[in-house]
């Protein structure tokens, strides 16, 4: 069989917009370092195999490494492999295949799935680079287009609860998988730098395929967590209008006792139990508190971490979570707002509109047509 009868296909705008699922064949260490929204990677070969391969082919040259490749993936080794991808193509057969290239890999994946399982399915012509070529284009163009309104506010103000109501907003947050602050990381790891703007991407595209109007996003620092905003989304970010969501201090300890204990407790019972859950999600908050000892100053951070240690110990013994909101308020008011207010001063002259989750609804309504479509 000739490689030119192997299908290929290039309409990437398509299979971004579409959520074409992508059967990876790269090794697991090429998919960890970065992939696509609806990728699952099923190796042709594995990363010890592709290290072998490589020196063969730099020492010996490339007959030397396609045969070092048959001989390294054969036998039961090829049948499972196969069986992969058979699976894979039940549960989506209308997949695509990749490798680094759209080369060697992909094609002998192709002939193996025809030969051996009598299924066809085409490869992305250029593979992962030039996906990846593609979604950082694109990414600099939507950021161009993307006219975003910043929606900002003292932390515990509920931004991220406010933006979830609109399908105008882009979730950077929940892309980065990070809540954007110094208690903001889950329990499962973030997504590598690559994936996190792969996603950002992919994310923008279809938003402005919609509608190509204004998109709300969040106001946030170049870095969330351990990913940062690709600069040519946070330049515009940084020069776009602001408007301020505004909410009193008793809602603000409720919302981020809602975000801190309810939720994060919730994330990491679910993973590991509900025992081993508690004790690894109270180290995740003393963790957190620790790490901000030098901003808070020894004294202050001496007494909040003891505040937080008596909630803790009063929450393992009674189930009662109301004593995390004297840690939680003394945070807010000692830490978070000094900072945000030292924050806000750099951008007065973009603030466009303040108010309460209502009136902040009303502005973007009546200035913008942006309508929330989800409610509480």
């Amino acid at each position: 069989m000739t490689d030119e009868k192997l299908a290929q296909i290039d309409d990437l705008r398509t299979l971004f917009l579409t959520d074409v699922p992508l059967l990876d064949v790269r090794a697991p260490v090429e998919f960890a370092e970065g992939a696509f929204p609806s990728a699952e990677n099923h190796p042709l070969i594995d990363d010890d195999e592709r290290h072998a391969i490589g020196i063969a082919y730099k020492h010996e040259g490339q007959d030397a490494a396609i045969t070092l490749g048959e001989g390294l993936v054969s036998g039961d080794k090829k049948a499972q492999r196969i069986a992969h991808w058979q699976d894979f193509l039940r549960r989506h057969p209308d997949a695509v295949l990749y490798c680094f290239r759209g080369g060697m890999r992909s094609q002998i994946s192709q002939r193996w799935l025809l030969e051996h399982a009598g299924l066809r399915c085409p490869r992305v012509r250029g593979g992962y680079k030039a996906m990846r070529r593609f979604l950082l284009d694109e990414l600099a163009r939507s950021a161009a287009v993307a006219q975003p309104i910043v929606i900002g506010g003292r932390t515990g103000v509920g931004k991220t609860r406010f933006l979830a109501h609109y399908d105008a907003a882009i979730d950077l947050e929940k892309l980065a998988h990070h809540r954007g602050s110094a208690f903001g990381h889950h329990p499962q790891p973030q997504p590598s730098q690559i994936d996190f703007e792969n996603a950002l991407s992919v994310a923008l595209m279809k938003r402005l395929a919609h509608d190509p109007g204004p998109i709300l996003v969040e106001d946030e620092s170049r870095n969330i967590g351990g990913r940062h905003i690709p600069e040519v989304l946070f330049s515009v970010m940084h020069e776009a209008p602001l408007v301020i969501l505004e909410a009193s201090d008793d809602e603000r300890i409720a919302i981020t006792l809602q975000e801190y204990v309810h939720d994060a407790l919730g994330e990491f019972t679910a993973l590991y139990g509900e025992q081993q859950g508690f004790e690894r999600w109270s180290d995740y908050l003393a963790n957190s508190m620790d790490r901000i000892r030098r901003r808070l100053g020894g004294d202050r951070h001496a007494h909040v971490r003891k505040l937080l240690d008596e909630a803790v110990l009063h929450h393992r013994s009674t189930g009662d979570v109301n004593p995390h909101c004297r840690w939680i308020g003394f945070l807010l008011h000692e830490y978070y707002d000094g900072m945000y207010s030292f924050q806000l001063d750099q951008k007065s002259q973009r603030i466009v509109f303040r108010g309460t989750r209502d009136q902040v609804a009303d502005y973007l309504a009546h200035e913008h047509g942006i309508v929330a479509v989800r409610t509480d």
